[in-house]
């Protein structure tokens, strides 16, 4: 297509390990330059590689599995807010708070205090299919009871 940048075949293959790594260890602290290094980029490359790959920052997209598993805590109920932030890899609850407020489209205490019925115990392989995260400006609030 016209003006939209293409990721030569061997950076996509890296950028794929990179994304891959955020897949298996979100819960550590995983920075750009730590990911660059995995697919053997400048920070700087890799950034750009990976939105013009993906369609989003590698923070975003990092960010955005975080919450996905924030999600499935948090359903099961038996961990409090800063339990859950805490081990998905955030170290700012008020961080990890308003990013999931601004994805899911209600705060995390909400979220955890609303009923999930059934979906408490669907395990998080498929849940996570259903109830990915909205990227940005995409949240709609819960329905009504």
């Amino acid at each position: 297509m016209p003006g939209v940048p293409r990721v030569p075949l061997p950076d996509l293959v890296r950028l794929r390990q990179a994304r891959d790594r955020m897949d298996r260890d979100y819960a550590q602290p995983l920075d750009v330059p730590a990911l660059a290094q995995v697919a053997l980029m400048s920070p700087g490359h890799f950034s750009r590689s990976f939105r013009a790959a993906f369609g989003e920052t590698p923070y975003s997209y990092l960010m955005t599995r975080r919450i996905e598993r924030a999600k499935a805590l948090l359903r099961r109920g038996d961990l409090s807010v800063t339990d859950v932030c805490m081990a998905v890899g955030c170290t700012s609850l008020g961080s990890f708070s308003s990013r999931f407020t601004e994805l899911v489209g209600e705060t995390p205490s909400a979220y955890r205090a609303r009923d999930h019925g059934d979906d408490a115990a669907i395990p998080a392989c498929i849940a996570k299919i259903h109830t990915r995260p909205a990227r940005r400006g995409e949240a709609k609030p819960p329905a009504a009871p």
